[in-house]
């Protein structure tokens, strides 16, 4: 529930990264302290989501980056064809 509520309003990569962080060193301490087989498996698939969400944050981030690149070479173009 705490995910769900974590992840419904929409913040910055910046912001959602540090939540995310810190989300992720209060799993690694339920790793430390998990008893039985199956905390142990939910916490390493816990620990994989959130992994997996960080990196999905840092693929957009270039994602965006690349767009950016790619929208001011267009533009470059398109002054180019312009002036002629």
């Amino acid at each position: 529930m705490v995910l769900i509520n974590f992840m419904s309003k929409h913040a910055l990569a910046g912001e959602m990264k540090k939540n995310l962080n810190d989300l992720l060193s209060k799993i690694n301490a339920m790793e430390i302290v998990a008893s039985n087989e199956f905390e142990k498996g939910a916490v390493k698939i816990l620990k994989a989501l959130v992994e997996g969400e960080i990196h999905s944050i840092n693929e957009l981030e270039h994602l965006k980056k690349a767009i950016d690149l790619l929208t001011l070479e267009l533009f470059k173009v398109q002054n180019k064809i312009s002036g002629q």
